[in-house]
């Protein structure tokens, strides 16, 4: 008993330096020497490994407390803490919205590389770099294509921020407050690439508005009337060759034209909007093709598909490619039914023995893995036997976080219908 005294005495006596050290946060060292301070966002017990393994949105219901006084306002770099208050990593910090912390860097990131630590802007130069060199490896631009997706929010690390790029033309997508807060340095960044002669910047206004921001001032732009003129370059679709095609919710006629351009006949394709069917004109003559056996129609979908139903017309291969039916868990049931309705209504349009590529891009279906069934009910509604001939989701410009699975929204179902 006596020796155990003497050695607790012993221990109690030994200066501080000597006793073992823990290793101190390269993130803490740093934001210490911030004048202003850094405020610290202290996960909830047992949410830590969630945000440790990369996932990069923090829901306000994982917060245990901030600590900070005053506390962050949005737009904030602040650090994201375990729940002894240890950080690992940093973000972007929102009061309003449900994603509290956009986290931008990790901990262990920050010890191997400390230079952009807590520093946004010199953070989206390195990661828009990565996301070019990640493209060219891809061959992207090339040859054979001018459009192709170059930032594609947490696939490429930069959540709530989508670059596509249609040949000189880079259309940036903003849905996050910290993309509207650093709009110049999005802009520099992506005006220093060669190339890229024009920016259209397109808030996304209802998103924006959840982020608390003020949207009053800013005009959400569609798609359909940015100024992009998408030369087609692609072999088309090739197994058109002296076939009908019918492109439902034909957009700007990406699908239809590579129809065209793989040999079909006979191109309809059907859009609600005018500036996308104005598009898709002007893309015709952009890839000098036959304007004899394409022809564009203003038409809602459904009204459409069932007129061509009651005129008794098919065709032997239809696209479908809705709008976003369910942009949130919600409303998936009642999209459901709509999805169902339209391709029952699709496939009863293609011949028998004919394809139909039908697609979802609503995250919401992507990611229930229902779309499958939706389409056997699909089927079955219309009294016709369907067999998959292959299932694709985005292309390879699309990278998706798999600590993310949320990023993936695209789904593209290629049937044989009898």
């Amino acid at each position: 008993m006596q020796q155990l005294k003497l050695s607790a005495r012993l221990i109690k006596s030994l200066p501080l330096s000597s006793l073992p050290s823990t290793p101190s946060s390269t993130l803490q060292q740093i934001a210490s020497s911030h004048s202003k301070g850094i405020a610290k966002v202290v996960l909830k017990k047992g949410k830590t490994q969630l945000f440790k393994d990369g996932s990069p949105m923090v829901y306000s219901g994982a917060v245990d407390r901030i600590i900070g006084r005053p506390p962050p306002k949005t737009g904030d770099i602040v650090l994201v803490a375990d729940g002894t208050e240890k950080p690992i990593g940093w973000g972007l910090y929102n009061s309003v919205s449900m994603f509290c912390v956009r986290i931008m860097q990790l901990e262990e990131e920050a010890m191997r590389d400390p230079s952009c630590a807590l520093d946004m802007k010199k953070l989206l130069e390195i990661r828009t770099n990565a996301a070019i060199e990640l493209r060219r490896r891809l061959g992207l631009p090339s040859s054979h294509t001018n459009a192709y997706r170059l930032v594609n929010s947490e696939g490429d690390r930069l959540s709530g921020l989508i670059v596509d790029v249609f040949g000189d033309l880079a259309v940036i997508a903003s849905s996050a407050a910290w993309v509207e807060n650093y709009k110049p340095d999005v802009e520099a960044c992506i005006n220093r690439i060669d190339g890229i002669n024009h920016i259209n910047w397109r808030p996304s206004v209802d998103i924006l508005r959840e982020e608390g921001m003020d949207v009053l001032d800013m005009k959400e732009v569609h798609p359909s009337t940015c100024p992009e003129r998408i030369k087609v370059m692609e072999n088309g679709i090739s197994y058109a060759i002296s076939l009908k095609v019918l492109d439902i919710c034909c957009y700007s006629g990406g699908f239809a034209l590579n129809a065209a351009h793989g040999g079909a006949i006979d191109v309809t394709g059907v859009d609600t909007s005018m500036p996308a069917l104005e598009l898709a004109r002007e893309n015709i003559v952009l890839n000098n093709l036959d304007p004899g056996r394409i022809s564009f129609l203003r038409e809602d979908a459904t009204q459409f598909m069932k007129g061509a139903l009651s005129r008794n017309e098919s065709w032997d291969i239809v696209i479908l490619d809705p709008p976003k039916l369910a942009p949130s868990k919600k409303v998936l049931q009642s999209a459901t039914g709509m999805y169902r309705n339209m391709n029952s209504m699709a496939m009863r349009l293609t011949k028998k023995g004919g394809l139909l590529m039908t697609c979802s891009c609503s995250g919401a279906m992507t990611q229930s893995g229902m779309f499958l069934r939706v389409l056997q009910g699909a089927a079955s509604m219309a009294g016709r036997k369907i067999s998959v001939l292959r299932e694709a989701g985005a292309a390879s410009d699309h990278p998706i976080d798999p600590s993310y699975p949320e990023g993936a929204y695209l789904s593209n179902i290629l049937l044989r219908v009898l």
